[in-house]
């Protein structure tokens, strides 16, 4: 019962459980929205603590990836896929052919894509057995790793930040405190250091930070001290909630502003634990959008530099909700939420109308064929 709880506070349309003894697969498919178009949003691959932890983080992923792909103007709607285990145990084409057979049976209302574990080559196999995928290598037609556009979207995201709370054009002297160094904060630190800003990084690979260290001259710092440094911008860029009761206190920087998914770890309180604090926040569905940009655009025709322009649109989304935020003294994930609700409301309504409109047609057709 709380799993049809969830479902209906949050308004999921569909939830797919997926089994295969053979492969070891399970996995589970949520589709959150299809109003503004089908579903679109990664899979990741994590050895979560429990099915029911699972469940939990890819609803709310879902949820974010309806709230993404509307505020960002994408004719889209949000979903999101997790396969539980080990990758490093469990990763097999069978398995991917497998779960590829089981995001093609829905049709086309899910779209699947990398996430978290989840390599181009992976998605490959998965494409074996479905069409409904995006992100695949550029031999193959597509956009291959979204992870660059990703830190860019995020990159522009901090300079709108920095604009509109430190009052700065430029990043040259500001400080970014950077949390997990994988693909996206690998490529996020690249970005800031060549436009001279000071960057502090950690992760829970060290080889990961000093691969960052040896490249672009980051600073390497502790991963349990990362969120505490005196520094412009903390960038969270690993996994979500971790803005909680317990950081949030010890956080030093004026804002946050990073790639991770579900960085609050409860919407409404840690939202507004920030906004007292005078933390200015970038809503995480906002500024990490670039992925979802850069995918999108091989349904349309992949052309790299148009997905590069259109991710750096989310430093005037950002300026935008911010300002929102202040006018309507509500915090910025609240006013990110209003805008993409408020396009999803207006196209929803848009669609009764017209289907409102079909049946009245139907229905005098019906009766003067009838006299």
């Amino acid at each position: 019962m709380a799993i049809f709880e969830d479902l209906t506070t949050m308004g999921h349309e569909q939830v797919v459980f997926c089994h295969d003894k053979t492969t070891g697969l399970k996995a589970i498919i949520a589709i959150h929205d299809t109003t503004l178009g089908p579903a679109l949003g990664g899979c990741r691959m994590w050895d979560y603590k429990s099915d029911e932890e699972a469940l939990r983080d890819v609803l709310r992923l879902s949820r974010g990836m309806t709230y993404k792909n509307a505020v960002t103007g994408l004719n889209l709607g949000g979903g999101k896929s997790v396969i539980i285990g080990d990758p490093k145990k469990l990763k097999s084409e069978a398995l991917f052919r497998t779960f590829g057979r089981f995001v093609d049976s829905l049709g086309g209302r899910y779209i699947t894509a990398e996430d978290v574990n989840i390599r181009v080559s992976d998605i490959e196999q998965v494409g074996l057995e479905t069409a409904y995928i995006t992100g695949v290598s550029s031999r193959a037609g597509g956009s291959g790793d979204p992870s660059p556009v990703t830190a860019w979207g995020v990159f522009q995201g901090i300079k709108a930040s920095v604009k509109y709370k430190l009052n700065k054009d430029a990043l040259k002297g500001v400080s970014v405190a950077i949390q997990g160094a994988g693909a996206v904060g690998s490529h996020l630190v690249e970005y800031l250091v060549n436009e001279g800003a000071k960057v502090y990084v950690a992760d829970i690979d060290p080889e990961k930070v000093k691969s960052n260290v040896k490249l672009y001259g980051a600073e390497a710092a502790q991963l349990h001290e990362i969120h505490k440094l005196d520094v412009d911008v903390f960038a969270p860029c690993a996994l979500g909630g971790f803005l909680n009761d317990q950081t949030i206190p010890d956080i030093k920087a004026p804002i946050v502003a990073g790639a991770a998914n579900n960085q609050l770890l409860d919407e409404i309180v840690h939202g507004a634990m920030l906004k007292e604090r005078g933390i200015l926040y970038a809503p995480d569905y906002v500024i990490n959008a670039g992925g979802v940009i850069n995918v999108y655009q091989e349904l349309q025709g992949y052309d790299a530099e148009i997905a590069k322009k259109k991710a750096s649109g989310i430093y005037d989304t950002l300026l935008a909700i911010y300002q929102q935020a202040d006018d309507q003294q509500i915090t910025t994930n609240a006013a990110s939420n209003m805008i993409a609700e408020q396009r999803i409301q207006s196209v929803r309504a848009m669609k009764d109308l017209r289907n409102t409109m079909d049946n009245q047609t139907w229905v005098q057709t019906s009766r003067g064929r009838g006299r």
